[in-house]
């Protein structure tokens, strides 16, 4: 219990680890694979366009670090399966972070149909069909699994006019509450990540627009998160330092939530 050798930091090392990493070409995805390799992953780095993900290929070689990566579309159903039974020819999957997402903005009555199944097959039929590839693989080998879920603030408060994406983040959260009942006795966890307003490549200019600048007001902090901002949480999750966490909702928001 007290062994002066521990060193508790080696909790969050991930060297060994293999990371699927989906919408990594950008935004959150870009920082989440960049910094779990950073703490030693092997990441596989997934996103529509292979070419796209050249520029976090090069600045994770630049430091060491091991990356591949693979041109995957989740809305794919035969290419999620075939894409995870090709990395696994070369090893393991250890965790997912289920990462990619769009938003489409609308009045209600302004969606149409294709807008709805867009963001649903993105945001969580995509992710499920995922999972479930890894955790039918984890079972049969016996190896722990990991998964990680990027949702939203926004899946337990929604803003107005998102409904699709608030309706599709709040079912990921459930999804993973769900697979924790059922497969946290069989050595696999599920934790989702919650991220409150940060500014990315495609929300930049709205936030600073007057709308929000009224949101920042909101926010107890007084801005809006950095992708850095979520490398704990990440990086906590990720790794052995969440061996006890399942089902777990982990939010950071600058205390957004706590303020309304």
């Amino acid at each position: 219990m007290n062994n002066p050798d521990y060193d508790p930091r080696s909790v969050f090392n991930l060297t060994g680890k293999r990371i699927l990493v989906t919408g990594a070409s950008m935004g959150l995805g870009k920082r989440f694979g960049w910094t779990l390799a950073r703490a030693g992953a092997e990441v596989i780095l997934a996103a529509r366009s292979e070419d796209k993900l050249r520029e976090l290929s090069d600045s994770i070689a630049a430091f060491g670090g091991k990356c591949v990566c693979v041109a995957l579309d989740v809305r794919d159903r035969a290419a999620i399966r075939e894409t995870v039974e090709n990395i696994e020819q070369a090893g393991p999957i250890d965790v997912l972070v289920n990462n990619a997402g769009i938003a489409i903005v609308k009045a209600p009555e302004r969606y149409q149909d294709d807008d709805w199944d867009n963001v649903y097959e993105t945001n969580l039929r995509g992710p499920w069909v995922l999972a479930q590839a890894i955790i039918q693989r984890r079972l049969k080998d016996g190896r722990p699994g990991n998964i990680v879920n990027i949702a939203s603030i926004l899946g337990m408060r929604p803003l107005g006019h998102i409904a699709p994406y608030a309706a599709a983040k709040a079912a990921l959260i459930n999804l993973g509450r769900e697979l924790c009942v059922d497969l946290a006795g069989r050595g696999i966890r599920v934790n989702a990540l919650a991220p409150g307003y940060f500014e990315t490549e495609m929300n930049r200019d709205w936030l600073k627009s007057p709308a929000g600048e009224r949101l920042r007001q909101r926010i107890p902090t007084g801005r809006f998160g950095q992708p850095e901002d979520l490398d704990g949480a990440i990086l906590c999750l990720a790794s052995d330092a969440s061996v006890f966490m399942n089902g777990t909702v982990l939010t950071i928001d600058g205390g957004h939530t706590a303020g309304l």
